[in-house]
């Protein structure tokens, strides 16, 4: 039997590259990209830079301004109130506030001397009146420092006044008067109103009752008082450079208030009123059939 011829064993080719042959020479590196130049500012001339340097100056020195726009403080030093607004605010305390204090104790002297002549005219009353009828109640009772009460009879005068100094419009009671704009302290005032309760209101608790201004004391800087109230009240003229706070002329303004709270009797509601009440009414102790004084009115005619 012929036998087969052998053939070489010839290894595969796993990869087959066609690689171009080295050029004899490489190409010089590339150099890298250069950012672009930033444009060149314009040098500042020698006047701007002068006008720099004095305004960096003027900010340095002038810290804080006063209302003449002047510097008060030098740079890194601690801000200080302007002169000028110290000066207004010492102004202000010296002459207002001062002046206010001054009619504050005027007012509190002048309640003072009401207090005092309240309770001799009590007093008095409680003299002449005890031998004829001593049901009838007459009493002082002094409530607290700025309020006391005159309880006579079914009556009840409460005397209070107000803490605070206060001032009117231009055109109101005494301000328009030469005495008053003859000195800007005289515009302020410590005031004391008068008011008429029923004595019932206070001692049941009838909380809707009305009371009824009868008169307020007004008190200024030279110790002189201005009075405004209902026609009943003897008012002095309107000049107050004529009227000074006097115990005569207290006396006669609780006077003057006694009576004219005596001589408004109680006027009791109509019938179609009084026809229905509400519970709450009820138990709030409401008494719907209360009478009510409708003779008060001021100078106006303006009745309350």
């Amino acid at each position: 039997m012929a036998k087969s011829p052998t053939k070489k064993s010839v290894d595969p080719e796993l990869f087959t590259t066609d690689t171009p042959p080295l050029p004899a020479e490489l190409p010089p590196p590339v150099p890298p990209r250069k950012k672009a130049p930033r444009p060149v500012r314009a040098k500042k001339t020698a006047a701007a830079a002068n006008l720099v340097t004095v305004a960096t100056s003027e900010i340095a020195r002038s810290g804080a301004t006063s209302t003449d726009n002047r510097p008060t403080a030098a740079a890194g030093s601690p801000i200080q109130a302007p002169a000028d607004r110290l000066n207004q605010i010492f102004d202000g305390l010296q002459q207002k506030s001062t002046a206010k204090q001054a009619i504050y104790r005027n007012a509190l002297a002048a309640f003072d001397c009401l207090r005092l002549v309240s309770q001799e005219l009590v007093v008095e009353l409680i003299r002449k009146l005890t031998p004829l009828d001593s049901s009838v109640v007459i009493e002082y009772r002094s409530i607290n420092d700025m309020e006391f009460h005159i309880r006579f009879s079914g009556d009840l005068l409460i005397f209070i006044m107000h803490s605070n100094v206060v001032t009117f419009p231009d055109e109101y009671g005494p301000m328009p008067s030469p005495y008053v704009a003859g000195d800007f302290r005289r515009r302020f005032f410590g005031h004391i109103m008068a008011y008429n309760f029923m004595a019932d209101s206070i001692k049941y608790q009838r909380l809707n009752d009305p009371g009824y201004l009868v008169g307020r004391l007004l008190v200024n800087i030279d110790n002189n008082y201005f009075l405004e109230g209902v026609q009943q009240l003897e008012l002095p003229a309107n000049d107050m450079s004529d009227n000074a706070v006097t115990p005569e002329a207290m006396r006669l303004f609780v006077e003057s208030a006694m009576i004219a709270a005596v001589n408004n009797d109680l006027i009791a509601p109509a019938l179609p009123e009084i026809q229905k009440i509400s519970v709450k009414q009820k138990l709030e102790n409401q008494q719907v059939s209360r009478g009510s004084k409708v003779g008060f009115s001021f100078l106006n005619e303006q009745v309350i």
